[in-house]
């Protein structure tokens, strides 16, 4: 994978980096909202340091480089983890390591039951690993999204590779009915957090790696963009 990255212009750059563009470029879906909501931000968006502004972890954090479309290889090959969007952020305590997944509708994908059926070598492979990671049962995880895992372990890898010393897996939501929150919410309850719209939540250390969850609702105007 290539590791020499071109800043964007706008919006519209974005489009080109997707797996498939004519699908997934359209107003009122995650991809084009996502793009243009973050594009138009000085820094984060107002949402976003809105939630952060109430969390002691992160006071006076700065966006230092944001990455759409951002692949993280993980263990067992096939497919890496593709970020809507990676974040480095910086604070005087240290670097932050986010993933940022858009939403509007779409749904979070299989559960890890589904996702395990048939399971290759590669799959086998890169379950052992999650579930290592995070001190999980497959019993435990079976009805969860699989999407979630994969995206969480993605930003530790990274936070792991720039010398982070936290990582987030943050779903930005543009959707007016907060679709799919019950699914971050099981998800969040795994690590015996009651998670609430627009708040930061702390999930202790992962690999040595302070690990955060969030679930932002972002602004609906760029929906009609």
């Amino acid at each position: 994978m290539n590791k020499i990255y071109a800043p964007t212009k706008s919006a519209d750059d974005w489009k080109k980096l997707l797996a498939e563009p004519q699908k997934q470029w359209k107003k009122g879906f995650s991809a084009r909202t996502l793009a243009y909501t973050w594009e138009k931000a000085v820094g984060f968006p107002p949402e976003i340091k809105q939630a952060f502004a109430k969390s002691d972890s992160f006071q006076g954090i700065e966006l230092l480089l944001a990455i759409p479309e951002h692949q993280v290889a993980l263990p067992g090959g096939g497919h890496p983890s593709q970020n809507d969007l990676w974040v480095l952020g910086k604070m005087k305590t240290g670097l932050v390591s986010i993933a940022v997944e858009g939403k509007v509708s779409e749904p979070l994908g299989p559960t890890v039951n589904d996702w395990c059926k048939n399971a290759s070598k590669g799959k086998k492979e890169r379950l052992a690993y999650l579930l290592s990671l995070f001190s999980f049962n497959l019993e435990s995880i079976g009805k969860i999204r699989y999407q979630l895992l994969h995206r969480t372990a993605s930003s530790i890898i990274e936070a792991q590779r720039f010398g982070a010393n936290r990582a987030m897996m943050m779903i930005h939501s543009f959707s007016p009915y907060c679709e799919w929150f019950d699914d971050f919410h099981a998800y969040a309850a795994l690590f015996d957090i009651d998670a609430q719209c627009d708040q930061v939540h702390r999930v202790g250390r992962v690999s040595d790696i302070e690990l955060f969850l969030a679930w932002i609702r972002g602004d609906e105007q760029y929906l009609s963009v």
